[in-house]
């Protein structure tokens, strides 16, 4: 028999073996055996170049929400009074919270169930969450992409058959110009809601599938697995495009919109601040950009926490982590500049505010912008380019999402999967089948009220207690001493003063404060009000992925041996290996 003392392999994750019960220390069976899990631990995929897991993780936190979330937040906020409190917590709760996962997630070298359950056995169920929130939300998120694509092959025409009201899904309240009477809606309006939707009056009314939407979202679905089907190797030559041609998009649609007339009226209205509003309690400006820095990001949500665990050991994780976060802010900050330009037109041509125009959700993306196309030169081509460009916003994040569920099976169950499914593509092909079966409700006719309800209860309120366990865990209960050193390990130096006071104190108070002052509000989708029993299955939803925060906490109490009272005090510190081997399954 080979025993080896415990504290020889504090420092080597995943060495998760049974215990010898006498002592603390691994008992490997034979040589065997220990050349095996050396073999095992050593074979992890990496990415093939650095710059490649930098672009998936650039296109990981830049998606759809950059092109409608971030700007509709500045109009509601005040225009750039809500740029101030916006980078404010980019420097404070985004960057230091990003290095902490991708730190994380390239030290224990696993996705976040394992990562979770090594640094706060305690609280290891915030990696499950993760995962679960990650495989919710990929299911409908992935209507977006279909969405996108409707609009794609619809752009391929002219005149845009958004462009008028001489259409047969058109209702006698249609109008070609934008508006603001109740009593009235614009053509684009209505070809979102009853061409491309059918969307019936509620709930009670689910119709039928949208047998076009069903086959694009089949298509969507193929994009992804195809995209993926070959780990970080085939993932990391997709990301090359797909992160780096919105960018074109955006500033080709930016020197186009610029010279329209009218869109400095849109331009002065985001950069120029109400400082009032900065003022006003009820706006709540500071506590929207600390959630739009969070759900940007995508902290909380296991995606770049699964990809830094393909890193190499000692990669620099501060370069990524500022490399990510500015550039996402960046794309935020340029989207305004695209969206507002063209808001700024549209006023013009209909002598109408600025403020009138913008709306919330994705109707910015799918009523108000394409609005915009039919008064510019070559409409079919702008409306192409813009679609195309959510296109491979929406991959990018989809990816994400879907590595989440498959690293962290591979991770647990690797060795049996892969007996039964020979390999990690039929893994991968098996998710995004069951994926997408159950995103086939959100493209029936009552798909839109799903959506929205399981939006709401997933990204928001799931989201937010995902994010609190997850900073109470890795910053307070597994502690800044360790996680420095941690760094400190790959990287050869100690994280600054900054990001260490950050993580003690000012990280966990901000999401603190975020965390209970954001008040509930039950979903809805415009003016329609959902009935009881919706809001009784979209917490169903929310707790879906949360209720594994308390049952893994109980699993640990009960599975590790000695009274309860030692067992607390055993779990909040990270457990040495043979500790581990109990209470990681």
């Amino acid at each position: 028999l080979l025993e080896v003392p415990c504290n020889r392999l504090v420092s080597r994750p995943g060495r998760f073996l049974r215990p010898c019960a006498a002592c603390c220390c691994l008992r490997l069976r034979d040589k065997r055996l220990a050349s095996v899990n050396m073999e095992a631990e050593t074979k992890r995929p990496t990415w093939n170049k650095q710059i490649e897991f930098t672009l998936a993780a650039i296109g990981c936190a830049v998606g759809l929400g950059n092109v409608w979330r971030f700007p509709y937040l500045c109009y509601r906020s005040g225009g750039g009074a809500f740029l101030v409190p916006y980078l404010l917590m980019l420097v404070l709760l985004g960057i230091p919270l990003l290095y902490v996962e991708l730190s994380v997630g390239q030290y224990v070298r696993r996705g976040p169930v394992h990562a979770m359950a090594k640094v706060c056995p305690l609280l290891k169920g915030v990696g499950l969450a993760t995962v679960a929130i990650s495989f919710i939300m990929c299911t409908y998120y992935n209507v977006i992409i279909t969405w996108a694509l409707y609009y794609l092959f619809s752009s391929f025409q002219s005149p845009l058959p958004w462009e008028n009201c001489n259409n047969t899904w058109n209702r006698p309240n249609c109008t070609s110009s934008t508006t603001n009477s109740s009593f009235s809606s614009t053509a684009s309006q209505q070809f979102f809601n009853y061409k491309v939707l059918e969307r019936t009056a509620g709930v009670g009314d689910p119709g039928t599938i949208r047998w076009e939407l069903i086959l694009l979202l089949l298509v969507a679905w193929i994009l992804v697995y195809l995209s993926i089907f070959k780990g970080v190797k085939s993932t990391g030559k997709v990301v090359y495009f797909t992160a780096l041609f919105p960018y074109v998009i955006l500033v080709a649609l930016l020197i186009n919109n610029v010279q329209l007339p009218g869109a400095m009226k849109g331009i002065e209205f985001y950069i120029i601040p109400e400082w009032d509003k900065l003022k006003s309690l009820e706006v709540d400006v500071w506590v929207n950009a600390a959630a739009q820095i969070f759900n940007s990001l995508g902290i909380g949500f296991g995606s770049l926490m699964a990809m830094a665990s393909y890193n190499d050991f000692h990669n620099s994780i501060l370069k990524d982590t500022l490399v990510v976060s500015i550039t996402n802010s960046f794309t935020s900050i340029l989207a305004g500049f695209v969206i507002f330009s063209a808001i700024g037109y549209m006023s013009h041509l209909q002598s109408i505010a600025v403020s009138d125009i913008a709306v919330d959700g994705p109707g910015l993306v799918f009523v108000v912008y394409p609005q915009a196309f039919p008064t510019m030169s070559v409409a079919p081509l702008w409306a192409v380019l813009f679609f195309f460009m959510l296109l491979c916003l929406g991959l990018d994040s989809q990816f994400a999402m879907v590595e989440v569920m498959v690293t962290s099976l591979v991770d647990a169950y690797s060795a049996s999967l892969l007996k039964y499914l020979k390999n990690k593509e039929i893994l991968i092909l098996i998710v995004c089948c069951s994926a997408f079966l159950l995103g086939i409700p959100h493209v029936m006719q009552v798909g839109i009220y799903v959506f929205q309800l399981m939006d709401h209860y997933t990204a928001i309120i799931s989201i937010m207690f995902l994010a609190f366990f997850e900073v109470l865990a890795i910053c307070w209960l597994y502690g800044v001493k360790r996680l420095s050193e941690n760094v400190e390990e790959m990287t050869g130096k100690k994280p600054g003063t900054f990001f260490t006071v950050c993580w003690a104190v000012i990280c966990p108070v901000l999401v603190l404060l975020v965390f209970s002052v954001i008040q509930f509000k039950p979903a809805r989708y415009e003016t329609y009000q959902y009935p009881a029993w919706c809001q009784g299955i979209g917490w169903v939803i929310a707790m879906a992925s949360v209720i594994w925060i308390p049952l893994c906490a109980l699993h640990t109490l009960w599975v590790l041996p000695g009274t309860f009272t030692q067992n607390m005090k055993k779990i909040t510190p990270p457990l040495t290996p043979s500790q581990s081997a109990w209470i990681i399954v």
